[in-house]
C-alpha cells in the first residue's frame, strides 16, 4: 500500500464521516482511526512487514503542492525538501553505507535517503544532477513536511 492509497483512504474516511477503517492488501494490514480531537492515527497490524515504496507518485504530488526546490541565490545551491513527515535515514540498513555523502556527484533518479512514515520506507530520489554540498539532517532524526534535507550544487 503506497502513500497515495493511504491518502485516498483518509479522504474517504473524512467524506463518509468514518472514525475507523481496517484494510489488508498484499499481506500488509493497516488500521486507520480518528483519535481524540479528530487526529488520524495509523497502526501497523501484527505480522505485517515494513515495505519500501519508491517515491515517484507521492513525491511528485508533494512537490507540486510545495513547488520546485528552493533556490539559494547566495551560493547557487538547491535544497532537497522532505515530501512528508517521518524519520530520515541515510542508509538502507544500519550495517550499510549511506546512499550519498558530501562531495558525491549525483544524477536524476539517484536515491538520496529513506523517510519512514507509518512503517513504510519511502525512497527519496534526486530530481536534479549535481554534487551533494551538505546533508542537513542527522540519521534517525524526525523530519517535517517541506523540511530541507540536502543541499545540492
Amino acid at each position: 500500500m503506497n502513500i497515495r492509497e493511504i491518502k485516498e483512504l483518509l479522504g474517504l474516511m473524512e467524506e463518509h464521516d468514518l472514525t475507523e477503517v481496517e484494510i489488508e492488501k498484499d499481506g500488509t494490514k493497516i488500521k486507520l482511526r480518528k483519535g481524540s480531537g479528530g487526529k488520524m492515527v495509523a497502526e501497523q497490524m501484527a505480522g505485517s512487514q515494513p515495505v519500501v515504496i519508491p517515491m515517484s507518485a507521492s513525491y511528485e504530488m508533494a512537490s507540486k503542492a510545495v513547488g520546485p526546490a528552493a533556490e539559494n541565490p547566495a551560493d547557487g545551491g538547491t535544497k532537497v525538501r522532505s515530501p512528508m513527515v517521518g524519520t530520515f535515514y541515510t542508509t538502507p540498513a544500519p550495517d550499510q553505507p549511506p546512499y550519498v555523502t558530501v562531495g558525491q556527484s549525483i544524477k536524476v533518479g539517484d536515491v538520496l535517503c529513506i523517510i519512514e512514515a507509518m512503517k513504510l520506507m519511502n525512497e527519496i530520489k534526486s530530481e536534479s544532477n549535481g554534487t551533494i554540498v551538505e546533508v542537513l539532517v542527522n540519521n534517525g532524526q524526525p523530519v517535517e513536511f517541506d523540511q530541507p534535507l540536502f543541499k545540492i550544487k
